[in-house]
């Protein structure tokens, strides 16, 4: 039966793992500790997936580059010590995960997390070679630009009509879109389904285990337009 896609790309803030709520409090924390003000869960939300840096200028537009980095350096310690046990990946993650290996499907993942720190949870969940390619924030262009993407699509050889980007944030889908790729939005994350559905995702999830169902789907309706 033939696949609709090769290659699935997923984020993992939101997307693979339940880490929303630590990323919150480690940003209000964080902000404290820099002497600014908390913001709200939904505009801490509204940044996920940005590259860190990025995400605390979305948040804090007055702060100068050192001051930046400053907040930078605050969250990456609160945010470390919050995350002694790494946040547990969603249910019906490692399965789904397994059933599309063995599919045929090849994987990647495409994070606004620094590599340094998506080493230490891919470590935790001995996942160091599962994936067929990682690309992390921090070695690349930041989310919503493609180059996270182009990248992830140029080492595993695959043309882009022919992957799927699956995310929880705006800037997931918005990344998809730019590199000529479909999207799949998950609403369990960062953001709600119906802020997601305005940018045009293929398929709206709120469990992960739906997204194997839709993706069997797609191969039946191939299979029998041939």
């Amino acid at each position: 039966m033939s696949k609709p896609y090769d290659l699935l790309i997923f984020d993992w803030d939101g997307t693979l793992a339940d880490s929303i709520g630590r990323i919150v409090e480690a940003m209000n924390v964080a902000a404290e500790r820099a002497g600014e003000g908390a913001s709200s869960d939904a505009a801490i939300k509204g940044i996920i997936g940005l590259a860190l840096g990025e995400a605390i200028a979305t948040l804090y537009p007055h702060l100068d580059p050192v001051q930046v980095e400053v907040f930078r350096q605050h969250y990456a310690d609160v945010y470390m010590a919050l995350d002694q046990q790494p946040s547990p990946l969603f249910e019906g993650v490692v399965e789904s995960l397994e059933a599309f290996r063995g599919e045929g499907y090849r994987l990647a993942v495409a994070t606004g997390k620094a590599r340094r720190g998506l080493d230490r949870v891919l470590r935790a969940n001995g996942w160091e070679g599962y994936f067929d390619i990682t690309r992390a924030a921090d070695e690349t262009r930041g989310k919503p630009h493609p180059l996270m993407l182009e990248e992830i699509l140029a080492h595993c050889r695959v043309e882009p009509g022919r992957a799927l980007m699956v995310g929880d944030s705006a800037f997931d889908l918005q990344m998809a879109s730019n590199a000529g790729m479909h999207s799949a939005a998950v609403g369990y994350g960062a953001m709600p389904l119906q802020a997601l559905a305005e940018f045009g995702p293929q398929v709206c999830i709120d469990h992960f285990s739906q997204l194997r169902e839709w993706l069997a789907g797609c191969a039946q309706n191939n299979f029998q337009g041939r």
